[in-house]
Formats: structure tokens, C-alpha cells, sequence
């Protein structure tokens, strides 16, 4: 069986999956075959793995630093939400039912079972692995129940390393309060602390970790820099949504929909030095934009709604008239049609709803979710995509719904592809990840400097390749921040 190690935090957003990232990475490169563990994750952000499986995506970008195949073993519960108060829950990467909080919470003890199985398996097959909490464990009104926290640390008998944000401030009460509201068997489990984010001079700070020890009667494992690693963020709790014009040559413009799900997708774009990524809430913010993005969402209907309801709709139609290019990803692209139908009611009380009327399509939501990776080859090229015949692309697809459009209109052809629309300066697709291919983004980004009367990029952008180096860049500066000597006396304990 493997050794663990556990990372919880004081809070969302504390840096448990970042910290989790790196150890798996460290682990990795100390020669230990390793993968990241999260008993149950709640995100928007997921994906398709090769048995078409559905898991989160910080488990995929967990189990990409230690280099292993990301598996739903390493996330047997996902929730993602599609109200305030509701979720879709999915369990060993398939969808079960939606359930509000309360029901969710009683079902829980059923969990434990499933959770304990996959974690086993996985813990079977590696030399190493590295679990994950959630939130935090000092949520004493969920201690009941918990699988993801301290319940899950007991199930793995595994020790606990908590993190703490310092950035937000008041790091020294939420570490001590974290510690004072747990169990007694609970706080033997805690064998280290770690602080994250921080800024300044380490020696002003030094005074108070040693004070901090005598409190919790538990070592400071490190203090971790403010990192400026491109690591995709786990949920929409993300700095890229405050991103404002960075005054480059293109201006990309993601809808920021409220229920916003794979955001990664655009990540890429990054890469490239004369591209701003920004993502809008407001119509204003699109009239300077060089190419728009409706992205995928969970409840399409309900988020074609707000779409209306902030004018960004009407402006979307007034811009693709003006000839600014727009694209769809998923629901994004179920948007752009005439009109969608949910006569189930799988996503909206509303059973029927008008689209942006860009594309000639009529989308009708089904019961069952595709999900599938897709491989396919862009044909029949035109306007925004002019000259990218025979360019390949990978990716992946997880959506409800069928999408009906002119087929002399299609542009990537696939054996698994669900449809896709190209005329002019639109197009949609169902394919997630559809950016992360190189010459795909290269060769359209230079449509559009071209049409801007600006010099082509004709460098090369490996997406894959480019987090790597993060990855590596990661684990270098935790490793530095870190006593890993304390951490693998933890872990061979």
C-alpha cells in the first residue's frame, strides 16, 4: 500500500491544490511513483478521461506533474453545481442525480464505501499518494459525515499538513482557530503547518511562526512565496476574472456567465505575448475586443438568460454584424443558435428559449450526458479559420443536448464529434481543450493579424510543453520554501 500525505486548509482558496500539485511533482521527481487524491471535489471545471469518465480538472492537473494518466480513482465524487442550492452529483465519473445540500449531506454516509474502494485501488498501484481536502476541517457543522476532510485523513489513516493563506490576512487566528475547533484524535493527526502567499521580508515575520508553535504545539513546515506560476485554477474563486486590458495588439473577451464551467479552455491564449485575455460582465467591455468567446456553462438556458438581461446579447449581435469574430465552446456554442429546447426539464424550468440566431441550429436537451475525448481534422475552412485544412485537434466533449445545424456547414471531421459550425466569423464547437492545440491557435490567431494588418507569429507554442516548465517551475520554489526533510519524516511515519 502507498504512503500518504494529506493537505487541508483553513479555507477555500488557501492553496491546498497548488501545494498538492507541487509535493506530487517533488514526490515525482525524488523518484516515487505518485498520484493526487480528492475524495470528493465541487468545481465547474472538468474533464473526459480516456474511458470517458468525468472527473475534476485538479486532479488532472495534479496527476499531470507526477506524469501519470489521470484516472476517476483520483476523484470518485464530483459535484458540480447548478443552482445556489443544488448540484449534480457524479460519482466514479458518472452522473447519478442532482441533490440539494441537506439531501447530499444524509447521503454522504453512502459515499464512504465508494470512496474507501477507489482510494484503495489507487493506493495499490503507487508508492505515493497525495490527498486533498476541501475547504476546511474546522467546518464543525459538516464534521458529521465528513469524506473529505479529517473523515477522509481517517479512512486513509493518513497525517495532515494544514495550509493557510496569509495574503488575506489574519493567517496566525484562522491557523490557531483551525486547530483549537478540532477533535483530540483529529489534532494528533496534524503533524505540520505550512503558510502560503506570502509577500515581504521573512524575518519580520519569523517572530510570530515561533509564537505561533508554542500556541498550536505544531511545527511550521515553511512559508511559501507569492508564486507566479500559470497553474490552471480549480473553480471560478480565480485572479484571471479580475484581469483588466492589458493594452496588447488582440484583445480576447471570454463571457464571464455565472455559471462559467472549463474557463481552462482559454488559458492558452496566454502564451502568446501580444494577446489579452480578459473576461467581460459588462457589454462595454466587448466594444474594443478583437474576437469573442461565449463559453461553456452548466445550466445554458438559465445563462442565456443574464445574457440578455445584461445586453452583452444584443451587443455579441450587434459586434458579429461589425465582422468581429465569435466563437461558441459547448454551451457557449448551444447559445449561438436559433434556439434551444429542454423539454425534460434536465437544466431549466424553462422548457424553451430563443437564441442569439447566429447560426442556423436548434439544440434539444436529451437526458443522457455525452461524454467522450474526440480527435478529429479541420476540412472546409473559411473566413476567421480560412486556409487550416488538414490541421489535427484533440480534445474533449461533456454536454446535454444535440445540436441540429446545416451540415454543409461543419468543420472538423470526427468519428466521436458531436457537430460543429463554421461560416464567416463564427463558428462553434462542442470541444473543450479545442485552444490547447498549437497550430490550431497559431494559424487562427494569425487570421486575425492579418485582418488586423499586423506581423504573423510564426514561433512555436507548445501548451503542453509550456506546463511543464511550470510544473518543474513550481516544485523548484516549494522545495526551497519547504523542510522536505520534515515532510518525508512525515510521510515514512
Amino acid at each position: 500500500m502507498a504512503k500518504t500525505i494529506m493537505i487541508q486548509g483553513t479555507t477555500s482558496s488557501a492553496g491546498k491544490s497548488l501545494l498538492v500539485t507541487a509535493l506530487c511533482r517533488i514526490f515525482y521527481e525524488d523518484g516515487c511513483k505518485t498520484a493526487p487524491f480528492k475524495s470528493q471535489n465541487m468545481a465547474l471545471n472538468s474533464f473526459i478521461t480516456d474511458e470517458a469518465l468525468e472527473m475534476g480538472r485538479a486532479q488532472v492537473v495534479q496527476a499531470e506533474a507526477c506524469c501519470v494518466q489521470p484516472k476517476t480513482t483520483m476523484n470518485p465524487i464530483l459535484l458540480k453545481p447548478t443552482t445556489d442550492r443544488k448540484s449534480q452529483v457524479i460519482i466514479e465519473g458518472r452522473v447519478f442525480k442532482n441533490m440539494d445540500a441537506a439531501e447530499y449531506h444524509e447521503y454522504k454516509k453512502e459515499l464512504k464505501d465508494i470512496i474507501l474502494r477507489n482510494f484503495n485501488k489507487l493506493s495499490e498501484s503507487f508508492d505515493v499518494v497525495v490527498l486533498e481536502g476541501a475547504g476546511s476541517p474546522a467546518e464543525i457543522n459538516l464534521r458529521e459525515n465528513d469524506i473529505v476532510n479529517m473523515g477522509m485523513a481517517e479512512m486513509a489513516d493518513s497525517p495532515v499538513i494544514i495550509v493557510a493563506d496569509i495574503d488575506r490576512g489574519g493567517v496566525f487566528a484562522s491557523l490557531v482557530g483551525t486547530i483549537f475547533l478540532l477533535s483530540n484524535e483529529e489534532k494528533k493527526r496534524v503533524k505540520g503547518v505550512v503558510i502560503n502567499k506570502f509577500r515581504g521580508d521573512i524575518k519580520l515575520l519569523e517572530p510570530g511562526l515561533k509564537q505561533l508553535e508554542e500556541i498550536i504545539k505544531i511545527p511550521v513546515l515553511g512559508v511559501i512565496p507569492y508564486l507566479d506560476v500559470k497553474i490552471e485554477d480549480e473553480d471560478s474563486v480565480t485572479e484571471k476574472f479580475k484581469r483588466k486590458n492589458e493594452n496588447k495588439k488582440i484583445k480576447v473577451a471570454v463571457i464571464k456567465l455565472p455559471r462559467i464551467s472549463n474557463f481552462t479552455d482559454f488559458d492558452a491564449f496566454t502564451l502568446y505575448d501580444d494577446v489579452s485575455l480578459q473576461y467581460a460582465i459588462d457589454k462595454d467591455e466587448l466594444n474594443d475586443a478583437d474576437f469573442i468567446i461565449i463559453p461553456g456553462t452548466k445550466n445554458t438556458i438559465d445563462d442565456l438568460i443574464w445574457l440578455k438581461e445584461k445586453g452583452l446579447a444584443e451587443r455579441i449581435i450587434e459586434l458579429h454584424q461589425k465582422n468581429i469574430p465569435i466563437a461558441g465552446i459547448c454551451g457557449g456554442y448551444q447559445m449561438l443558435g436559433k434556439s434551444i429546447e429542454d423539454p425534460h426539464g434536465i437544466e431549466s424550468s424553462v422548457p424553451q428559449i430563443n437564441g442569439l440566431d447566429i447560426i442556423d441550429m436548434t439544440t434539444i436537451m436529451e437526458k443522457e450526458k455525452v461524454t467522450v475525448q474526440t480527435e478529429g481534422e479541420l476540412f472546409n475552412t473559411c473566413g476567421i479559420l480560412k486556409n487550416m485544412d488538414g490541421i489535427k485537434i484533440a480534445g474533449y466533449e461533456i454536454h446535454i443536448g444535440q445540436s441540429i445545424c446545416v451540415k454543409k456547414h461543419e468543420f472538423i471531421k470526427s468519428k466521436k464529434n458531436n457537430g460543429s459550425y463554421l461560416k464567416d466569423g463564427v463558428f462553434g464547437t462542442y470541444i473543450h481543450g479545442i485552444f490547447d492545440n498549437a497550430e490550431f491557435t497559431k494559424r487562427f490567431l494569425n487570421n486575425i493579424r492579418t485582418s488586423r494588418g499586423l506581423e504573423n507569429f510564426n514561433g512555436n507554442v507548445d501548451y503542453q510543453q509550456f506546463k511543464m516548465t511550470q510544473y518543474k517551475k513550481l516544485a523548484n520554489e516549494v522545495r526551497k520554501a519547504l523542510d522536505m526533510d520534515k515532510i518525508y519524516r512525515i510521510l515514512n511515519n
